[in-house]
């Protein structure tokens, strides 16, 4: 590859939604009252939604214009707006009680019609992701199924489980085999997102906020861990499942310390006081699962982040931008890649831009190469001098180390 080559530029985290207006239609008719009726008592609570350029989630003409200014030609996307019965952003919301289900899920499917339509319109550039509850494991293989067969070729999104939901049996159990194998048998890749629906309820006290924001790194890297301890990937060994906006310079000191436990407790038979059963511990390393089953969507990277390509896997890395996010890189994609990824070779830039989340998620780099010829950035472009933050962006790629 040339360094005047022009890269196709694939955001492996984006995210879109329609409004409520337009969710209305989506959703099965006999919840369509319900739905007036809590609209009309529903206060948006994100900034992003209310203003004017909210229709960035779903206006085709500016996304795909505004995009392709940024360098950008294609995305997977992920939810952003509120749908029917949600109490706040899909990212962000805790899973369902019982007695919330059955309008959440209505809402839910409203969601995933409306994304399959919208993605169909530009499918070689959309890969969309569904989404799905773990409340009742026959509702949430019917919708892969449903996801699978309307082309949200994306996978689906995985709601992390808090411990405080009861009613839920956590990630690391065997409780959900039946979805994985439902997954895996499809092809359908299984996404989690940083946001907060694996977190526990802090309750309204003043100090709440804080606690959240604090203690979202951990429960947003969570899922890693218990999909690896618990075997899913063991027992499925097709199963795909990304990580997504949640960093990656911690994964490899993550896999080296369960590595060491498994080492450990495989020649020893304990970890300190604690005993292990044969049929407890794993037949390989963690790592090794990782490295078949698992990538990593990088969201916005800072050079720490895109350092750790090397150590995490540069076949298991995607870059993404995170539009139209307010801590996306977008209007300033270029200068971010530049600050993070000014020494890449030019076949790694090709990979981690574009080729591995087309491998992923289905893209085709062929269809798609057209349009970067118009707008994507050549290798010369990222190697150029990185002069300094953007003014007014405040995306984490120009601030962190």
């Amino acid at each position: 590859m040339a360094v005047d080559d022009r890269l196709v530029l694939i955001s492996a985290d984006c995210h879109a939604g329609a409004n409520h207006e337009t969710y209305r239609e989506y959703l099965d008719p006999s919840y369509r009252d319900e739905f007036d009726r809590w609209r009309g008592q529903y206060s948006n609570p994100f900034r992003d939604l209310t203003r004017g350029d909210r229709d960035r989630n779903w206006n085709d003409e500016r996304r795909i214009s505004e995009l392709e200014a940024d360098g950008v030609v294609a995305e997977v996307v992920f939810p952003n707006t509120i749908p029917p019965f949600f109490p706040t952003g899909a990212v962000v919301a805790r899973p369902p009680l019982p007695e919330e289900y059955e309008l959440r899920l209505a809402g839910l499917r409203a969601h995933n019609r409306w994304l399959a339509e919208w993605c169909a319109a530009h499918p070689e550039r959309r890969a969309g992701i569904g989404q799905i509850f773990l409340n009742d494991i026959d509702d949430a293989i019917a919708e892969v199924r449903w996801c699978h067969a309307n082309g949200l070729r994306g996978g689906i999104l995985l709601p992390p489980v808090p411990d405080d939901m009861k009613h839920l049996a956590p990630l690391y159990t065997d409780s959900y085999d039946r979805l994985w194998q439902e997954c895996a048998e499809l092809g359908v890749v299984v996404n989690v997102h940083s946001g907060g629906t694996g977190l526990p309820d802090y309750g309204p006290g003043p100090a709440a906020g804080q606690i959240w924001i604090a203690e979202l790194t951990f429960f947003s890297r969570r899922p890693l861990s218990h999909m690896l301890l618990g075997g899913a990937f063991e027992r499925f060994p097709g199963l795909r499942f990304v990580l997504t906006e949640s960093g990656c310079s911690w994964i490899p000191d993550l896999l080296a310390q369960l590595d060491g436990y498994h080492a450990q407790a495989r020649r020893t038979g304990r970890i300190g006081e604690l005993k292990y059963d044969e049929d407890a511990l794993l037949p390989k390393p963690p790592s090794e699962y990782f490295a078949r089953n698992c990538w990593v969507g990088a969201s916005f990277p800072s050079p720490l982040e895109a350092a750790s390509r090397h150590a995490v896997g540069l076949d298991r890395y995607m870059w993404g931008s995170d539009y139209p996010h307010d801590e996306s890189t977008y209007p300033d994609t270029l200068l971010g890649l530049r600050r993070s990824f000014q020494d890449a070779e030019p076949e790694e830039l090709r990979g981690i831009l574009g080729g591995t989340a087309a491998s992923v998620y289905g893209f085709d780099l062929d269809a798609l190469q057209p349009h970067a010829d118009r707008c994507g950035p050549t290798v010369a472009d990222i190697r150029a001098p990185y002069d300094g933050p953007p003014a007014g962006n405040r995306s984490p790629a120009f601030s962190r180390a």
